[in-house]
């Protein structure tokens, strides 16, 4: 089971939730359990208007993240224990991320990438992705590790988003998120 609570009670964890600065477990069991949430994700991914979430970003430690960076209802993809590599080529770009609302720092990422895991039925893929694609499977493996956009901020991007990141310290202090 890796859910403690019910699926409709899942929503979008925000910073400085702790839930956000774990290294996520693998997934050892394909479970409905497993395919249900996933789903739900989606949902949760669409309804935010996002293009990629990862299962910390809604409170499970585990190592699956949901994409689509088309928005198209037929492109969502499901990648349970990813592992990126051939990283290739570098640009620089804005990111913002729904566990930090209102946050947007620009990021150097590799153009293109590798990655290889799973379905959430187990079966194995791979794919190689550029530009926003790679840069979303980046950002989402970055959760996996318990890693977020403001950790390598430029001095730039940390005064821009100091009120932000302060006023999201203050509101989980108070449990308001």
């Amino acid at each position: 089971m890796i859910l403690d609570r019910p699926l409709d009670h899942l929503r979008v964890v925000y910073y400085p939730d702790p839930v956000l600065r774990k290294k996520c477990a693998p997934i050892t069991e394909f479970t409905d359990e497993l395919h249900a949430f996933a789903q739900r994700m989606i949902e949760i991914m669409h309804s935010a208007r996002g293009v990629g979430l990862a299962a910390p970003q809604v409170g499970v430690p585990i190592r699956m993240f949901v994409c689509n960076d088309t928005g198209e209802p037929g492109n969502d993809h499901v990648w349970v224990n990813p592992v990126l590599s051939e990283h290739e080529g570098a640009a620089e770009g804005e990111e913002g991320c729904l566990s930090l609302p209102a946050v947007h720092v620009m990021r150097r990422r590799a153009t293109n990438c590798h990655i290889e895991g799973n379905d959430v039925d187990g079966t194995p893929k791979s794919r190689t992705a550029s530009d926003l694609l790679a840069r979303i499977w980046q950002h989402e493996t970055d959760h996996l590790d318990g890693k977020l956009i403001i950790d390598q901020m430029a001095s730039g991007d940390e005064l821009a988003n100091r009120r932000t990141i302060k006023q999201l310290e203050a509101d989980f202090k108070a449990g308001k998120r």
